[in-house]
């Protein structure tokens, strides 16, 4: 693990987070922390998406589609925030490493493990999802709870302060 007190306050930061904005700047935060790496003017979609994906990230983009599916199903059945954030984080993480420049799943799935690890040490829920893989949090969820009718795409306003959008 990296700076113990920078570690305190991720951890902290992460697990009280109350928004995408919030733990967006986690993401951020950590990726340079532990990649030296950083973009911005990125922007947030929920899409109601099969639940063999997490997220994704077009490329070429400035945007990240989150599974509102995935991410509600998990809110449905479990009740400490500190997971669903750390759910939240590494789906996030994972996109926006592939738009730091990264094209490779199995990169990309190594790159957050080290950086789960080293912003938040071996046994934080973020970094154990990170381990596990995050559908570990679907494993014992009833199939009703993962099935719904399609919405539209939402953006997530605030998300970044920005003035620079690709669309």
């Amino acid at each position: 693990m990296g700076n113990s007190s920078e570690a305190e306050r991720f951890i902290t930061d992460l697990d009280s987070a109350k928004s995408y904005r919030e733990i967006w700047r986690i993401v951020r935060e950590t990726a340079e922390y532990a990649t030296g790496k950083r973009r911005n003017s990125m922007m947030l979609f929920l899409d109601d998406l099969p639940l063999q994906f997490g997220a994704y990230y077009p490329v070429g983009s400035n945007n990240i589609v989150l599974n509102r599916t995935l991410v509600d199903a998990v809110e449905a059945s479990c009740s400490d925030k500190a997971t669903i954030n750390a759910l939240i984080y590494n789906l996030l993480l994972h996109e926006y490493l592939h738009a730091l420049g990264e094209v490779s799943e199995i990169l990309v799935r190594q790159q957050v493990i080290e950086v789960a690890k080293k912003s938040f040490g071996e046994n934080h829920i973020a970094t154990i999802l990170a381990c596990k893989s995050p559908w570990i949090l679907l494993k014992n969820l009833p199939r009703k709870t993962l099935t719904g009718s399609k919405r539209v795409m939402e953006i997530v306003h605030d998300f970044e302060k920005t003035d620079k959008y690709i669309v």
